[in-house]
């Protein structure tokens, strides 16, 4: 399962719906994406230094997820898949979701438009 970064914000606050997904999850990835839009947020945060130690503490568990020459087939694949259904995403969710695909996997987020990527299972908590 890969982690969307509203995911990833909501474990590493400890929402219960999303901790009881991920730590019953087989396996957990990140997105490179997602890992610096949580980074991102992490450096406008008030509780910087607690979430910066959260996540080196945890990051050790989960696989980082590179973007390559066949996740940009998939984001190619996937984007004109929704300009043609009239149903565009935003720019970071199509690298995530063609990561996704690449990879065969399911991603935990709150995010409905995930919905419309062809063969996208989302999860939600």
């Amino acid at each position: 399962m890969i982690l969307d970064t509203n995911s990833l914000s909501a474990y590493a606050n400890g929402v219960p719906g999303a901790v009881s997904v991920v730590d019953s999850a087989d396996a957990v990835e990140v997105s490179v994406i997602s890992l610096g839009e949580f980074r991102f947020g992490i450096a406008q945060s008030r509780h910087r230094a607690d979430y910066e130690r959260w996540l080196l503490e945890n990051l050790l568990f989960y696989r980082i997820l590179d973007v390559d020459r066949e996740t940009a087939a998939a984001y190619a694949e996937i984007r004109l898949e929704l300009k043609q259904a009239g149903r565009p995403i935003p720019v970071n969710d199509l690298w995530i979701a063609a990561l996704c695909r690449q990879h065969g996997l399911p991603i935990l987020s709150r995010d409905r438009h995930f919905d419309a990527v062809k063969g996208l299972r989302r999860v939600g908590w």
